[in-house]
């Protein structure tokens, strides 16, 4: 009996464990059927071919591929980037922009594609990346662009919207309001976007982050009917006038738009498809695409001929040494034998001026002469310093015959032995005059010099 019962519990245990494992294995299915159809999934989208196309990228829709997988009513806010390329290349289509501008606002794709890409249908892969947790989803945006009725629309008109960013245009609650009102001012029976444009796009320059400052937006609209008198008043002299001045223009449609859209009517472009004249630019008619016969192929020997290089070098040498000797023998022939000297210089001059000259010079040399022994009365900063009531001379600090390496820096009497102070007494007056003499060698000739004179008591 224990060995029956024994065996019954091991068999429902074994039952529960098949049962354990193929509900694992069944979750595990649904989680990785679940993974990849988040990762592999398709979204198919239409946009004509003239017509504005915005896909705007819904960062809360993409929250949900990332793990752990939010519940509803999740309020976790990652930051979520995109990046976007056309499958098998590295970038979008030319026609196709892409813009966010946070990682937690929304990207938008958007564009207008023209007609040579009517019937294609275009896989765009977008990449989402959370920047918290550095997961990863992919999804494939196919575009599939279509032809319109009536392409392109005859009338179009380029506003330039100072106020709006190209991401804030984008919404579709503000386009539909710039929408109402160019049709309100226009009156069309057919009224399209055809483009959007970035200011920056167009060679604008990014504002300063200051009074909310805008990038601007270029918006395209297309129409079936002529423009209005509105839309011609900027076409008027005097507004052209004031626009060259950098003046606002008169335009009486303007508050129209005035209360949510700043435009400026000088930057706006009237286009009638009808009187454009279109340009062909003629392309060389294509070949057959193979090359003509160059005959057979010979290459060069192996063994290449010897070849000799003296003639070469003594080329070379020769003329350039050529050049410059004859450029010496000129050079030294009118240096030293084209020299006219001083005899044919005082012929040529006539006998008054050379005496006249030779006088000059004599004088110039008696007065350098008589320059040389005239007394000279020194400076008043090298005669000795006078005590006015002792009569005491205090010789200079430097004098000539000492060595000024060795010189003490205080003066003793013994350094005065060589100077004579002589009192003199003027003829008329109270003043004396006090020399002073000192007995210097000069070449081993004694010679008196007198240092110092004048200084009124």
């Amino acid at each position: 009996t224990h060995t029956h019962t024994h065996t019954a519990s091991h068999a429902r245990f074994t039952w529960m464990i098949r049962i354990m494992s193929a509900a694992a294995v069944a979750v595990w299915l649904g989680t990785v059927v679940t993974i990849l159809s988040r990762s592999h999934s398709d979204r198919n989208v239409y946009a004509s071919a003239g017509v504005l196309f915005v896909h705007v990228l819904v960062r809360e829709h993409f929250k949900e591929e990332f793990p752990p997988y939010p519940k509803s009513g999740d309020t976790s806010d990652d930051p979520i980037t995109f990046n976007t390329n056309l499958k098998g290349y590295p970038d979008r289509p030319g026609w196709l922009r892409y813009i966010q501008r946070t990682p937690h606002s929304d990207g938008v794709l958007y564009g207008s594609p023209t007609a040579e890409h009517v019937g294609k249908a275009m896989v765009i892969e977008i990449t989402a990346y959370n920047r918290r947790t550095f997961e990863t989803a992919r999804h494939n945006l196919v575009i599939n662009i279509k032809a319109t009725e009536e392409f392109p629309l005859p009338y179009q008109a380029e506003f330039y919207i100072k106020n709006m960013n190209v991401e804030e245009m984008l919404a579709s609650e503000v386009l539909g309001d710039f929408f109402g009102a160019v049709k309100n001012v226009w009156q069309p029976e057919k009224l399209n976007t055809v483009n959007i444009t970035s200011a920056l796009d167009r060679g604008g320059r990014v504002p300063l982050p200051i009074n909310n400052l805008k990038e601007g937006v270029y918006v395209m609209i297309g129409a079936d009917v002529p423009f209005s008198s509105c839309l011609r008043e900027v076409e008027n002299p005097h507004n052209q006038l004031r626009c060259s001045q950098e003046m606002e223009p008169v335009i009486s449609c303007d508050k129209k738009f005035r209360a949510q859209f700043h435009v400026d009517w000088c930057k706006i472009t009237l286009v009638d498809i009808n009187k454009v004249v279109p340009v062909y630019i003629s392309r060389p008619d294509p070949g057959t695409g193979i090359l003509p016969d160059f005959g057979e192929y010979n290459p060069p020997p192996e063994s290449l001929t010897s070849r000799d290089y003296f003639y070469d070098f003594l080329v070379t040498l020769a003329v350039p040494s050529a050049v410059a000797l004859v450029l010496f023998f000129i050079l030294g022939y009118t240096m030293c034998c084209r020299r006219e000297g001083v005899g044919k210089r005082n012929m040529q001059t006539p006998a008054i001026q050379l005496v006249h000259h030779s006088s000059i010079q004599k004088s110039s040399k008696e007065l350098r002469s008589m320059s040389k022994n005239r007394e000279i009365s020194w400076p008043l900063s090298t005669l000795p310093v006078f005590n006015p009531v002792s009569g005491e001379v205090v010789p200079p600090i430097h004098p000539d015959n000492y060595e000024t390496t060795s010189m003490p820096l205080m003066q003793t009497q013994a350094n005065l032995q060589n100077q004579i102070t002589i009192p003199q007494q003027r003829p008329s007056g109270d003043n004396y005059v006090m020399s002073t003499f000192r007995r210097l060698e000069v070449n081993g000739i004694p010679e008196e010099r007198k240092e110092a004179e004048a200084l009124n008591l």
